[in-house]
């Protein structure tokens, strides 16, 4: 039994909290993007987060180190928008591997710096930006800007470097479209044959406003129930949401998978300007009733979240015992 497997019952983990959040915090400019790897490159590059494992990664390694210092059991690696298809907007799909590999092998390097508990690395795999369930095209209600296929080879390529890397665990995260997840999940399975080779992954969705579904339109358990054929270290909600917000479908999860539950809640909705204003306290404020209810296993942020939020709720986390799970993964 993987040693993870072992700790979820006996308390409950701390994932880390926003990238992005903490990048705009250094104020970086189309330099760093670029700088030793990507001079030539004929379009912008700003904001591409994940070329940062290259172009800087002192910084990317600056971030997961405070989100172990601030109590994460579980970091994830600078590979949100790590597949062919995000990368294709940037032109850069041919660079996918290094990308991958060098934020899975920084954040490892990270994870071994610690050695007061055990620290995993999961390998972030986000969305990508194409639906393979709605047409982008009004007027042509049937056609799809990606298919099935074309999406289970970006995935596992995106596995395979992941995997080479060095990480933990794999996070399929943020899933808007129960399609797009299960060619991720195919991916993965496809790989781990081809590498006899597993290791435990977790799946997060996204409801995306209060009507309760996904973009796609499943609802909380249509979507556990699509994704339940797969044995899964844990099954959980992110984005979109604040943590309040997200607590009557996370009681959903909670009723009724036969995995661990995770969330990783926004923090707070966003204001005017896009930006998220609520603070730790009051983000831990709102985590605690999972907690008073047994609905978690696996806690952290999303958007607007920072290490000064993550310590809050690794804190408060530590006084609860996790969500018994009915599948004791025996």
């Amino acid at each position: 039994m993987s040693i993870i497997w072992k700790l979820l019952q006996e308390k409950i983990l701390i994932l880390d909290g926003a990238m992005g959040t903490m990048i705009q915090r250094y104020t970086l400019e189309e330099q760093d993007f670029r700088n030793n790897y990507f001079e030539q490159h004929p379009s912008s590059l700003k904001g591409n987060n994940d070329l940062l494992s290259l172009t800087r990664p002192d910084i990317i390694k600056e971030i997961h180190r405070q989100y172990f210092e601030a109590g994460a059991d579980i970091i994830e690696t600078n590979t949100f928008s790590g597949t062919t298809i995000a990368q294709a907007d940037y032109n850069l799909s041919s660079f996918v591997y290094e990308l991958n590999f060098a934020s899975a092998k920084i954040a490892k390097e990270v994870a071994n710096e610690f050695t007061d508990k055990p620290r995993f690395v999961a390998g972030s795999i986000g969305p990508t930006n194409k639906t393979a369930s709605i047409s982008p095209d009004v007027n042509d209600p049937g056609f799809r800007g990606v298919s099935f296929d074309e999406l289970v080879v970006a995935y596992a390529q995106q596995v395979n470097a992941l995997m080479d890397g060095g990480v933990d665990l794999l996070l399929v995260e943020t899933v808007f479209d129960t399609l797009n997840a299960k060619a991720a999940l195919f991916a993965i399975d496809e790989v781990f044959i081809e590498r006899k080779e597993q290791i435990p992954i977790m799946v997060s969705g996204t409801i995306t406003d209060q009507s309760g579904r996904t973009l796609t339109g499943q609802t909380t358990e249509a979507f556990l129930i699509s994704l339940s054929h797969m044995p899964l270290l844990s099954i959980g909600l992110n984005c979109a949401l604040g943590a309040s917000l997200m607590r009557p479908y996370l009681q959903i999860l909670d009723q009724k998978s036969p995995f661990a539950v995770s969330a990783h809640p926004n923090a707070g909705l966003p204001n005017e300007f896009g930006e998220y204003d609520e603070t730790a306290a009051l983000m831990a404020l709102q985590i605690k009733e999972y907690l008073d209810k047994g609905l978690v296993n696996i806690i952290g942020g999303c958007c607007g979240t920072t290490p000064e939020h993550i310590k809050a709720i690794a804190t408060l986390a530590a006084q609860y015992a996790p969500r018994p799970i009915p599948n004791n993964f025996s």
